[in-house]
């Protein structure tokens, strides 16, 4: 990062409180994704509407957020645009997944976000073609983005090792066939690293990738994005046991239901609380060797708490 601008606008921002920032990047991806999504009265108003249900829906934006904290590493705003092109593209192929995770021939879930699921708001067909083309829309945003072809190709590439066998897909796969099955701690932690962890970390690259961070940065990143990835998964095994369907937002307890191995069922609830914690404390470290100031990094720092600590 060259000249005082740009650090001194990193400063002045991080006096913001989390709540305030955060606040005004979840505004930031919903008046883009509004936009960017298909309008609900153009053909076919059906499978428009069920898009948008499902992707305007409400959320934690956990995706977006990091791509944009990741971002915020080099403040830069000429990286703007390309930044909520990422973003909306990791929310975008999260959302197609949680489409399809509901739908009858997976987990047959009637609840997400605390509204309906989509094949249940409207019907299965529907439900199915909307989340093929949210993520045909996750691509084409990246291919629209206001970027090099080098970085979109980066962009596209990063989302596509994600979700594909070696990723997102795969993990669900495993997921599928080790219901009511036994799995021991690595068999468990290599599903979720391709499930959930896979697009949490993708999403911190592309962040960073959109913004021009160097690769001794990147680096850091990555591991930061591995260990937070799988916190993530950690956490909502046990909030799958703790809460409650009010407080998540979908059916609690469908895990032991359905019989499926978890960390909760693997390591006992307290022992993957620590576990959580101590991947915490890892990506809060990997951040210390490229930000000891802890400001280019803030938000990432802020996010692993909420990801970590957070009750639903």
């Amino acid at each position: 990062m060259n000249g005082s601008a740009p650090r001194t606008l990193a400063r002045e921002e991080a006096r913001a409180p989390f709540e305030d920032w955060l606040a005004q990047e979840l505004r930031r991806f919903e008046a883009r994704a509004g936009v960017e999504l298909p309008a609900p009265d153009r053909a076919p108003q059906r499978l428009h509407e069920a898009i948008r249900y499902a992707a305007l829906g409400g959320g934690k934006r956990v995706r977006p957020l990091l791509v944009y904290a990741a971002g915020e590493y080099v403040p830069a705003s000429s990286a703007a645009a390309v930044l909520d092109s990422a973003a909306m593209a990791v929310e975008f192929v999260h959302v197609y997944s949680l489409i399809h995770d509901d739908l009858p021939c997976m987990d047959d879930d009637v609840l997400r976000r605390g509204r309906p699921t989509v094949h249940v708001a409207f019907d299965e067909a529907t439900a199915m073609l909307a989340g093929d083309a949210l993520q045909a829309e996750a691509f084409r945003v990246l291919a629209d983005a206001p970027a090099s072809a080098e970085v979109r190709a980066q962009l596209m590439r990063e989302l596509a090792h994600a979700i594909g066998t070696e990723g997102m897909c795969g993990g669900q796969a495993i997921d599928l066939d080790s219901t009511g099955k036994s799995l021991d701690l690595d068999q468990l932690e290599t599903m979720h690293r391709k499930k959930t962890g896979a697009l949490l970390l993708a999403s911190v690259r592309m962040g960073a990738i959109a913004a021009g961070v160097d690769q001794a940065a990147l680096g850091a990143l990555d591991r930061y994005g591995r260990a937070i990835g799988l916190a993530f998964q950690i956490v909502d095994d046990v909030l799958d046991v703790e809460g409650t369907a009010d407080v998540l937002g979908k059916t609690a307890g469908k895990d032991a239901q359905k019989n499926k191995p978890t960390y909760v069922s693997v390591l006992g609830l307290a022992p993957a609380r620590e576990r959580a914690e101590r991947l915490r404390r890892e990506a809060l470290a990997t951040l210390d060797e490229i930000d000891a100031a802890h400001v280019r990094t803030l938000r990432l720092r802020q996010l692993a708490d909420f990801i970590v600590l957070r009750s639903h």
